[in-house]
Formats: C-alpha cells, structure tokens, sequence
C-alpha cells in the first residue's frame, strides 16, 4: 500500500526512523521498511548480504515492531537473526561479528511514546539520508514490490555475553584497584548490559540504580544530556561512596561520568582522556572530534604525538571520517565515543571501561584524573526557539563587528573571539532551535559571551527564547 510522502517524511529522518507510535509508526510500516531494507542492501552487492540482525530496546512497542520488520525482511529472501533485549552498540557488535545489516529498535533518549529504528550495513556501518534512507523512504512511498523467491527464516542467537568478552578485550583493567561504580541505567538497556560487562570484572563492586528494564521511565528520562537527569546519580555516587558514576541513555550507547564528587565530568575531558590512552599504543595515530568539544581536546592530541581531525557535529560524519582516514579513535560532545576497534561504531560501555581502566591505575580520585584533561570553561549546549536562525546569526556577527579573530563556516558558524574563547552557532536539523556552544578560560567570560549572545538571539527580529 502507498503512503503520503510527507508522512513518510516525519519518521524517516536523516540519520534514522523515529516518531510516535500508533501515530506516526506501526506495525505495518514498519513491515514495509523491513522490506525495503532488506532489498536495499539484498541489490546493492552482488552477493549480498544473506541476513539481518535485529535487536530491541526495552520500550513496551519494542517487541512487536521489531517482529513486524522481521517479517518484512524475510519476506524478501533474507534470514534474520533475533538477538532480542539489547543495548545498541550490542547491535552494532553482532553486525560486525556476524558480517550482516543490522536494525535496532529503540528512540533513545526520547520519551516513552516515541520508537524507531537504527539501520546500519554490514560491520555496523551506519544508513543515513544520503546512504540508504532516501532510497527506503522512497520505495516506502511507493509501495514494496513483492518478492517471487523463497522467503527467509529467523532463528534466536544470545549475544550479551560474547559482547561482554569482546569489550573486555579492548581494555586491560587486570591491575585495576577495587573501584566502586555506581550506574544509573534509567530504567533503560544499561540496566541489561552493565552487569553482563562491568559485573565481571574481578575488583568491581557495581552499584546499581534503576535497572529494572521500563520503557515508561517511572524514574527520570533517559537522557543524562540534561543535568536534571544525572541528579539521582550524583546522589547515589555521595551516599554509597562510590568512586565513580555513570548514566546511560535509553539505549545505552551514550555514557556520561560523574566523579567521586557528585560533579559531572564534561564528555569533552573523557573523550581527551581515550584519545590519550589509544594514542599510548598508537603514536601519529588520528583522532577525530567533533568542532564543539572542548579546544583541549585537540591541543591534548597534538601533544600525545597524535593527529587531530575535525568534525562537523552528527555520527554520520564522524563515522564516515573514521573508515576514511582509519582513524583510532573519536569524541562527541553528546558523549557519543566512536572506536576503530569497534569497527569505528559508537561505544557508551567500551568509553566507561577507559575511564575505569585510567582510574583504576593509579590513586587518585577522579576529580584529580580529569582535572588533567579540562582547561577551559564551557556553557555546555543552550538551545533557541527561533523564527528566523539565519537573521539572528546575523544580528549575533554584527554585535562582535572588530572583536573577531577569525569565523568559519563548517557547521554552523564557529566563532573565535581570541584569548581561548570561541563560540558555535549552529542550527538543528530536526527542530526550529539555534544551538549555542561557548567556551573560554574562566567561567566569568562564559557567562559574559552566553549573555550577550542570548541577548542577540532574543531580540525583535530574531524573536528567539532559550529552551531548558
């Protein structure tokens, strides 16, 4: 059956599937995404693939919609292979291990009403717009051909454990000391992978918060992103005297730390932190981050001997510099962490065992560890509603008219004011939003640069106003 193009549209996005379920997705489209998945990657290569790999988060729509795909896969030829509750970097380590397309089903971080669908290719190689999503959509629109040949099959496989092992071959934690961990999993997939991974290693005492799997998330949402939601871990961390905490997403494959202290660490300070540990075994080796993490990011590489690559914001592009340019490593400041080794797909759990394994070896409490890795001070991520970006980008340039040292334009503008400080504007792909990123030497000059820019944004003719 054919569907609208714009309905298609507002579920098929850029980089995944995403929208509300029994309005937007439903079993039936998304047996017709199945189908056209399965023929998308079944004709681009001869031979193609033979199956397709599927996994689920712990949404209540979860299950059905992922047996919905199943079944439109199968019906155009291909097996599938069911791996069931997973977190989905494990989807993306059952694409690499078994050499097959994979779909995950989860909305990450967004609340229980949403679901969708993470698409990658063989050895977790990510389908975006430009990749796959548009020839999908497209065919979604009108209409799956039938296929004439036999339909494939689907059988069960566990791979939790063998995903556990396979981490815990990339990071040496053997002369760790006894560390206490406190998780906060948000009712999400680190609830189910955490223990399968941390759990065995020998001088862990994992100290669980909210790990029952619920895809209403009766506790907080999913999303440490938002400092409101790592409040019951910084909590947790004081009151059992952890020596670290992480909190994990919905689907677990973003990770973000809080030290002994209760204090967040910035992603920009872990991901110079693993970039140090992979340049340790790789001198010259290039890391890539993204063009909002912090300057000291690749002022660190540099002086680790390494190559440091900049990025526009997005997995899609990291991704793809990191199979070009066979790069070691890479860093969001969304706390997405990108591994070569993890075949250049995106770890929360394999990022939590670097900062584990750098903690472990030596005395020092993390806050003295990351203290290390964070030079700067930053505002961290501050959203606009806004009527026109392109005018308030304007109206924001023109008010630092002669205090410019220099602008490009690589995503977004990226503005540097001289003397470390620097800001990024730039808009959202999804939402009516202009996203503003500072940084600077003290937090005093942060606040001065939020101010005056917000001030910009907000006026008549940008009609703009921050979003918590």
């Amino acid at each position: 059956m054919s569907r609208t193009a714009a309905a298609v549209h507002r579920v098929i996005k850029a980089y995944d599937v995403r929208g509300l379920v029994g309005e937007q997705i439903d079993e039936a489209f998304v047996r017709d995404v199945g189908g056209a998945f399965a023929r998308l990657v079944r004709d681009e290569t001869s031979p193609g693939p033979s199956q397709v790999v599927i996994g689920y988060d712990m949404r209540e729509s979860s299950p059905s919609l992922a047996s919905a795909f199943a079944d439109g896969v199968v019906a155009q030829g291909l097996d599938v292979v069911r791996i069931g509750l997973a977190s989905t970097d494990q989807l993306y380590f059952a694409s690499g291990v078994l050499d097959c397309p994979g779909a995950m089903f989860t909305a990450s971080h967004n609340p229980a009403a949403y679901n969708g669908i993470k698409l990658c290719r063989a050895g977790a190689k990510p389908v975006g717009k430009d990749t796959g999503l548009t020839a999908i959509s497209d065919e979604v629109i009108a209409g799956v051909p039938t296929f004439d040949g036999t339909p494939g099959t689907i059988t069960d496989r566990d791979v939790l454990s063998e995903y556990g092992d396979f981490l815990r071959s990339l990071v040496d934690l053997g002369a760790s000391r006894p560390l206490r961990v406190a998780v906060d999993a948000g009712n999400g997939m680190g609830g189910h992978t955490s223990p399968a991974v941390l759990g065995a290693i020998p001088g862990i005492t994992l100290l669980p918060l909210f790990f029952e799997l619920d895809g209403t998330f009766p506790n907080h949402e999913a999303n440490p992103l938002d400092p409101a939601n790592l409040v019951d871990l910084q909590a947790y961390v004081l009151a059992t005297g952890a020596d670290v905490g992480l909190a994990f997403d919905g689907d677990a494959d973003r990770c973000f730390v809080v030290d002994e202290q209760g204090k967040p660490v910035t992603p920009s300070a872990v991901t110079a932190l693993v970039a140090g540990r992979e340049l340790g075994r790789e001198i010259g080796a290039t890391v890539i981050h993204n063009l909002i993490t912090s300057r000291a990011v690749p002022e660190l590489i540099v002086e680790r001997g390494g190559t440091a690559l900049r990025s526009r914001v997005g997995h899609s592009y990291i991704k793809a510099l990191m199979a070009e340019t066979g790069a070691i490593f890479g860093g969001e400041h969304s706390a997405h962490y990108y591994f070569r080794d993890f075949w250049g797909a995106d770890s929360g759990m394999l990022a939590a065992l670097h900062v584990l394994a750098a903690l472990g070896e030596q005395g020092r409490p993390l806050s003295a560890v990351m203290a290390d890795y964070q030079r700067y001070e930053e505002s961290g991520e501050i959203n606009f509603t806004v009527s026109d970006a392109a005018a308030c980008v304007d109206a924001v340039l023109a008010s630092f008219d002669g205090k410019i040292q220099s602008i490009d334009h690589l995503d977004g503008v990226t503005v540097d004011l001289g003397e470390g400080a620097w800001f990024n504007l730039r808009t959202s792909n999804t939402e009516p939003l202009l996203r503003l990123n500072v940084e600077a030497r003290t937090a005093a000059e942060v606040a001065t640069i939020v101010e005056h820019v917000g001030a910009r944004i907000s006026a008549p003719e940008g009609a703009g106003e921050p979003v918590p």
